[in-house]
């Protein structure tokens, strides 16, 4: 149990012990003294998701005094949203759509407190059969992205790094609904989009597998951190203790996801009737082998970000658009002041 919920509920506990409470005041006051947090995914409810749901089962949330209300997402844009608003504490996003909205001045000052994928999922996903194979086989062929796709918005760092001729390259202005299935019946040559998404979206839609070639941009070049844990500044002002301790608790489900999957993703199924557990297993099962437990991360613990690849990666940003607020600085992006202790940290 962490220190803050213990706390509270010793409290409770003297009172009750005194004779002050009754039993039903007991457990109230308890329940009264959790912090409540509302929470915004980047997306909806699957296999990636396991690491928030697995202590939200198992109380681990609770047991740090928190009362946790977790909640799908359309994007990290909204989840970013949400968050600015205040109408959500925490949420879930990408941290380079977050260095964006930060530069976009004066946006409300969210900053991320938990770097979850160490190596963004951003992919270039494509056909063998339409040629695809490597990043400089897309110059003549049809990329099919939309517009708002975070993956798509680092288009331009790919490119270059891998020197493409992106005017060799046809954009096609596409809509998320149809991404797939575009590209299922042949009707453009790649998408962007996020690996583990895009790839089991295929497979489920009849693509063979040996058909499919995913370029993660992480193993082209492209050196950007992934998806952060994020946080009003001004609950994180008024409830330090309550972001640490979500932490604490994000991080045993996450060690615990990381040590058992097939029974983590469990979490994920009881909250979408639709999805099939092969499929979210496996979605699981990537984002952990190419997001998640990276080599930077076996050897510095979950959760930081190394200051020199923020530098290297804001560097990269730079090639997508000038900056409007000045370079970012890792300082107003990311307080890594909540992290459970760098020993509880530790990938074991």
């Amino acid at each position: 149990m962490g220190a803050l919920g213990a706390g509270r509920r010793a409290l409770a506990a003297g009172l009750l012990a005194a004779g002050l409470l009754s039993a039903d005041q007991f457990c109230g006051a308890a329940a009264a003294a959790e912090t409540p947090i509302k929470f915004s995914l980047d997306f909806r409810f699957e296999g990636p998701s396991a690491p928030f749901l697995v202590p939200l089962d198992k109380g681990y949330y609770k047991n740090e005094g928190v009362n946790l209300t977790i909640e799908a997402a359309t994007g990290s844009a909204e989840s970013i949203a949400r968050v600015a608003s205040g109408f959500y504490d925490m949420g879930f996003a990408d941290l380079n759509a977050l260095i964006k909205y930060r530069d976009t001045g004066p946006p409300v000052p969210i900053k991320a407190v938990f770097m979850v994928y160490n190596r963004p999922a951003y992919a270039v996903i494509g056909r063998k059969s339409r040629g695809i194979n490597g990043p400089k086989d897309l110059e003549g062929k049809t990329l099919g992205a939309p517009s708002t796709d975070i993956s798509f918005a680092q288009w331009p760092i790919f490119a270059k790094v891998n020197g493409i001729d992106a005017g060799k390259v046809k954009i096609e202005n596409i809509s998320f609904p149809v991404r797939e299935p575009m590209l299922a019946a042949g009707q453009i040559d790649a998408v962007t989009g996020f690996s583990f998404a895009t790839f089991i979206d295929l497979k489920d839609k009849g693509v063979p597998v040996e058909d499919i070639t995913v370029l993660l941009m992480a193993d082209y070049g492209v050196d950007l951190y992934g998806s952060a844990i994020v946080v009003n500044p001004k609950f994180a002002a008024d409830h330090a203790d309550a972001v640490k301790g979500f932490l604490r608790a994000y991080l045993k489900g996450l060690k615990e996801t990381v040590k058992s999957p097939a029974t983590a993703v469990d979490a994920v199924l009881k909250r979408n009737d639709t999805a099939k557990k092969p499929a979210e297993l496996e979605r699981l099962k990537l984002a952990i082998r190419d997001n998640i437990v990276t080599p930077e991360v076996k050897a510095n613990g979950f959760g930081g970000i190394d200051p020199a690849r923020f530098e290297k990666a804001v560097d990269q940003l730079s090639l997508t658009g000038k900056w409007k607020a000045g370079r970012p600085k890792l300082d107003d992006i990311f307080d890594g002041s909540y992290l459970p202790a760098a020993a509880e940290r530790q990938f074991k």
